[in-house]
């Protein structure tokens, strides 16, 4: 698996994580002290979809910029 491979399948990870938990929290809270639980789920998965679709196109990219970078501190570029 490459490297942007990995990141996605992090972010995507995170961003599910953070939705559960904050999902949990919805639970937890009361009817009418809820405020607008609904409206952050909906902010935190739209961000998170939003990195991984960024990622996703920028990805190769950020890949090889990292690679060159690596190369020319350890001396191989």
């Amino acid at each position: 698996m490459t490297i942007t491979g990995k990141l996605e399948t992090l972010i995507i990870g995170m961003g599910v994580w953070i939705g559960a938990c904050t999902m949990e929290l919805a639970g937890r809270i009361k009817r009418n002290e809820r405020g607008d639980v609904p409206g952050w789920v909906m902010i935190t998965l739209m961000s998170a979809l939003l990195v991984a679709a960024l990622l996703a196109i920028a990805g190769p990219r950020l890949e090889e910029l990292f690679n060159q970078a690596i190369n020319r501190v350890s001396g191989m570029g």
